[in-house]
């Protein structure tokens, strides 16, 4: 992709100028990243002609009324306050990825196919802890049902893939390029398509080869895939890093889902979660989602000015764009968790089971024991109680799955990478400063405390519900669960003292017999061996 060098500033948006009457599919739209890309478009490129949501139905009710629903997040009320027409250039076709042809009808096909301008593919099953085939039928198959209609539209300027920075684990340096897959994606997704589920589960450790997870191995396939039609199709590949909390856009902290970092805080500020394995001077390689988006839309616009060179030369390529942030410029794992401890004294959950604490494991073992002795034992504890009183027992299923989780992530956080991000850096440097303002990517003057602060109110207020209001409550809890946890220190404490205490001479006398006994034996051992 060769980058536009005139950064000369009109005062008008370049960016914004480019995607007015633009047509748009979006895939993925009703995710966290999808969110706030459809927010982003409307506010900040709102002379765009339309946006097609590809949205299925979704127990029962149906995409138009998930649109509505869809509106009513918190995510789009600046937006609607200011202009509540917008909505109107947002349409809704019923479809799914896991359906063939996407479950598009005949009509709604030939409708993208004759508009559709521009594509950002963000559907995806993003669980670390799936089965190969649903994660091939996603990732995989999903992006190839996507390409194929890509194919379709005429007038098709840009294909926005969203993939991941850890699509190639067993790789310590992460270049802004193509690399090849561990197989051929098209023998894996037959394969998934004919075998029982036993004989998918026997050979995925070896189709893994090293990686993690069947998500980076579905990951790499979709890549491959995506370059298969290079001469096709004007695509880019974008590859974020660890997707966290907005750090200005739509609204400072604005998140959604547990999964990765926020689900760690939410169990550790709940008290259950005491232990992580992790390297504390390890880079914590997170993105803030409005970063992401904004270099996912430039994205959009570099691959679709560059693509009408492409169709004159006859070429085409597909870029690789990795939407990470230099380790330098980042927080350490340990650096994150020690700010988010003391924000997590400062702003409490009303609900807690413990009082948070605990610390990080570089050792495995260290982990694994403090694993044993302040989870699992106090769970079982806690749930004997609930038991004597008729209530139903919960906390030994919930270390268990929290040990699940721990166990998917310490891969991620014991290890260091290093994802190279120049283009993901030029996007910037080739804007005027007003698309640099309007798109900012740049975290140099990001105070990574003041984030971490909002990141936390973020996760109490748009996951967990609770509103500042709640705060003065909380932090009488949090007061109640220091003394509790203070009084059963001591209480450990004093037990254990008391019962060495009462037992040591008992233990002194037997141990000395024991002693002496063995000696004697020995001795009389050696003395009939020398009569002998």
């Amino acid at each position: 992709m060769e980058l536009m060098n005139n950064v000369a500033d009109s005062g008008v948006s370049e960016i914004a100028n480019y995607y007015a009457g633009k047509t748009i599919l979006i895939t993925g739209a009703t995710g966290f990243m999808g969110k706030v890309l459809v927010e982003k478009l409307l506010r900040s490129c709102s002379d765009l002609s339309a946006i097609y949501l590809l949205i299925r139905t979704k127990k029962g009710v149906e995409p138009t009324v998930r649109k509505e629903q869809y509106f009513k997040c918190v995510i789009f009320s600046k937006l609607l306050e200011k202009n509540p027409d917008i909505v109107n250039k947002v349409r809704v076709v019923k479809g799914d990825v896991l359906e063939p042809d996407l479950g598009l009808d005949a009509n709604d096909i030939n409708t993208l196919a004759s508009n559709v301008e521009i594509v950002f593919h963000c559907a995806a099953n993003v669980r670390f802890d799936q089965p190969l085939r649903p994660m091939v039928n996603m990732n995989v198959l999903g992006t190839l049902k996507v390409l194929q209609l890509a194919e379709k539209m005429s007038n098709l300027q840009a294909l926005v893939h969203v993939s991941t920075s850890y699509c190639q684990c067993n790789e310590s340096v992460l270049e802004e390029r193509a690399y090849p897959a561990p197989q051929n994606p098209f023998d894996i997704i037959e394969m998934v398509a004919t075998m029982d589920d036993a004989g998918l589960a026997e050979i995925t450790p070896k189709l893994l080869n090293g990686l993690p997870n069947t998500y980076a191995y579905s990951k790499a396939l979709s890549e491959d895939l995506i370059c298969r039609y290079h001469k096709k199709l004007p695509v880019i590949v974008t590859r974020p890093s660890i997707v966290t909390a907005a750090i200005h856009e739509p609204m400072p902290g604005w998140i959604e889902g547990v999964n990765g970092p926020t689900g760690l805080m939410i169990g550790a500020a709940r008290g259950v979660i005491r232990s992580m394995h992790c390297n504390p001077d390890f880079a914590s390689t997170v993105i803030p989602v409005d970063k992401a988006i904004n270099g996912m839309i430039l994205c959009g616009y570099q691959r679709g000015k560059a693509s009408a060179e492409s169709k004159a030369s006859k070429q085409n390529q597909v870029e690789f764009c990795n939407l990470c942030i230099s380790s330098k410029a980042l927080m350490s794992w340990g650096e994150s968790i020690e700010t988010g401890r003391k924000f997590f004294y400062e702003t409490p959950l009303s609900f807690a089971l413990w009082y948070p604490g605990g610390s990080i494991k570089r050792n495995y073992y260290h982990h694994l024991f403090c694993v044993i002795f302040f989870h699992y034992l106090p769970a079982y504890f806690i749930d004997f109680w609930l038991l004597l009183f008729g209530q139903k027992p919960f906390l030994v299923n919930v270390q268990r799955k929290i040990s699940t989780g721990l166990k998917l992530l310490q891969y991620y956080t014991t290890k260091d990478w290093d994802f190279r991000n120049e283009k993901f850096q030029e996007l910037s440097n080739t804007l005027n400063a007003t698309d640099q303002e309007l798109f900012d990517t740049s975290v140099s003057q990001v105070n990574w405390e003041t984030y971490i602060s909002n990141y936390i109110r973020g996760m109490r207020t748009y996951i967990l519900g609770e509103s500042d209001a709640t705060l003065p409550y909380a932090k009488i809890v949090l007061r109640r669960l220091y003394i509790l946890d203070w009084v059963s220190k001591i209480l450990l404490f004093t037990l254990t003292f008391w019962f060495l205490w009462t037992h040591l001479d008992g233990f002194v006398e037997k141990s000395d017999a024991f002693i002496r006994a063995s000696l004697y034996s020995i001795y009389s051992e050696h003395n009939s061996t020398v009569h002998t």
